[in-house]
């Protein structure tokens, strides 16, 4: 089918146009990400949908499709996609609640871009992540340390075309929200972030179509899958392929925000590996990779991460 043919179905007007179906948005995306698409018709229909609003089936088709045109990459435990811009965000403290998940025997991906925002990129150097752009390199950085970072300009340029596009249109479109569902890996497990907690409950649902059986998404820092320790969070997914839904509690009554923290803390930590660390810094990082063990299925996951943090603290010290 044709891409205008999609752009026909979302734009007919109020009593003939439509929502498209799972298998229409597998179609649309396959279109959308060849080189000859037209430009006109791509913006006509990511603004139909933004106007609209997208729906799971839809989100669970791009992302399908989007994900289909990716090399085979070795098996992940946990996807962690990373694509806040970072406007309202701090030190990027989630990448060392990442590598603790990963410190704890499982293989984490993740995969992002966060526009002209270098907090992220700078962060992975720091915390020692790799930044791997090919299956082998990915294996290889899985093996040694458990966890790897992909991003999206170099492993998938037809996507990373299309979540550009915000700079032209100058808006948002449902690009943000497919990449956070590409999964690169097919992990059956995912946290995710937001900005806006409307797209919480899009972003289950979505999981629940494509057949995933863990995923927790959290209003997080600057969108990021960052749990501030200032207050609760309500977290949305699936537990065994079902709807699911919690809040955890607040952990300190210190009322700061994850912005407050900066990057030289961040670099200071990475340095000593924990020791310097203050308690608000220590409980984001803790409580993050607590909610991301949880959803690994880890029957303690607070209890797990602390224990996590008090060893590396006592080998640093050592």
């Amino acid at each position: 089918m044709s891409l205008a043919a999609h752009v026909r179905t979302l734009g007919r007007g109020p009593s003939r146009s439509r929502s498209l179906t799972e298998d229409e948005a597998r179609d649309a995306m396959a279109a959308m990400l060849r080189e000859d698409a037209a430009p006109e018709a791509v913006g006509a229909l990511l603004m139909l949908l933004r106007m609209k609003g997208e729906t799971a089936e839809e989100i669970a088709g791009f992302a399908a499709s989007a994900r289909a045109h990716l090399p085979q990459l070795p098996a992940v435990d946990l996807d962690w996609p990373s694509y806040a811009a970072g406007r309202t965000r701090g030190a990027p403290w989630f990448l060392l609640s990442a590598k603790m998940v990963a410190q704890a025997g499982h293989r984490v991906l993740l995969h992002g871009w966060n526009g002209i925002d270098p907090k992220v990129r700078a962060g992975l150097k720091a915390a020692g992540i790799p930044v791997v752009v090919t299956p082998e390199a990915l294996a290889d950085a899985l093996d040694q340390g458990g966890i790897a970072y992909l991003p999206l300009e170099d492993t998938h340029k037809a996507l990373f075309r299309l979540l550009n596009l915000r700079d032209v249109l100058g808006l948002r479109s449902c690009i943000n929200t497919v990449c956070r569902m590409l999964n690169p890996a097919g992990a059956t497990a995912s946290v995710q972030g937001v900005f806006h907690p409307s797209y919480r409950l899009l972003q289950a649902d979505a999981a629940r179509v494509l057949g995933w059986q863990s995923l927790s998404v959290i209003k997080g820092g600057g969108g990021e899958f960052e749990r501030t320790p200032a207050k609760d969070v309500a977290a949305f997914g699936l537990r065994g392929g079902q709807a699911w839904e919690q809040v955890f509690a607040a952990s300190l009554p210190e009322p700061r925000r994850l912005s407050d923290t900066d990057a030289e803390s961040f670099a200071a930590f990475a340095r000593s590996g924990g020791a310097a660390l203050g308690a608000f810094e220590t409980a984001i990082v803790t409580g993050t990779a607590a909610l991301a063990l949880d959803t690994l299925g880890a029957a303690n996951g607070t209890a797990t991460a602390k224990d996590l943090w008090s060893r590396q603290i006592n080998q640093t010290a050592a």
